[in-house]
């Protein structure tokens, strides 16, 4: 059984990490620079950086703060936001990144998903879902959650990983921020359709919540964002109690 990874995601605006809940309500969260050289410390595995008004501005994810962040941490790390050409996805491995994720982008120009794998590696694209559980199924948004589109979770995931996407980066919009778990049914069903790794985000409030996604939803690795930020579960705790669960963490 492959290692587990645990993945603290950064969510900036406006230069600062913030986090909210059901993507709505964003306070603040401390500085970008100073909140990974910390969780590089404290034994991440890797760890995710989202300029998270960036498409929705219509504006590049900024390769300054990619590069200074990219100088203070030495473990991959995966960043998205404006990404909408090869310049951009170039301009940012420049800076430092190992991966990048791809959202709002891919859904408007599936083809940018192969023109990745192809020019940069299948490992450089992530795909990013932003989903929500309708009553109609779960519908992909576009925009950080704010335009519903008439893709469907699992037939989305399966043409990204077809296209030659490397991992699928799955946040329940229904599940973001609430802190009652992660939405482990959809997990389980795409990590069984999918051959890529999956990466649950939207949810966490205990160290069970990861235990539960590793297990009941069959993740490769679990993300989040606002209980690292504010000090509820420190990463070191968490891998022990993953451990004292059975589960290979790194």
């Amino acid at each position: 059984m492959l290692a587990k990874r645990i993945i603290p995601c950064l969510d900036i605006k406006d230069g600062q990490t913030v986090k909210g809940t059901n993507f709505v309500n964003l306070r603040q969260a401390g500085d970008p620079v100073e909140l990974g050289r910390a969780y590089s410390e404290q034994g991440a595995d890797e760890l995710v950086f989202l300029d998270i008004t960036a498409s929705h501005e219509g504006r590049k994810t900024f390769a300054e703060l990619v590069r200074r962040i990219a100088a203070n941490i030495s473990i991959p790390f995966t960043v998205g936001g404006g990404i909408n050409e090869l310049s951009d996805v170039d301009r940012l491995l420049n800076a430092g990144a190992d991966k990048i994720s791809i959202n709002s982008s891919a859904i408007r120009n599936p083809q940018l998903i192969g023109d990745i794998a192809k020019h940069f590696g299948s490992q450089v694209c992530v795909l990013a879902v932003d989903a929500k559980q309708t009553e109609n199924g779960w519908k992909c948004y576009l925009n950080g959650g704010r335009i519903e589109t008439d893709k469907e979770l699992m037939t989305w995931a399966k043409e990204a990983q077809e296209r030659g996407a490397g991992e699928v980066l799955f946040t329940s919009m229904n599940h973001d921020g609430v802190k009652t778990g992660y939405a482990n049914e959809a997990l389980a069903e795409l990590a069984s359709q999918l051959s890529i790794p999956v990466i649950a985000s939207g949810g966490a409030g205990r160290m069970e919540h990861f235990r539960d996604a590793f297990t009941l939803g069959k993740a490769d690795a679990a993300l989040a964002a606002s209980v690292f930020h504010f000090g509820e579960i420190k990463i070191p705790e968490l891998k022990s109690y993953l451990c004292s669960q059975g589960i290979t963490v790194r």
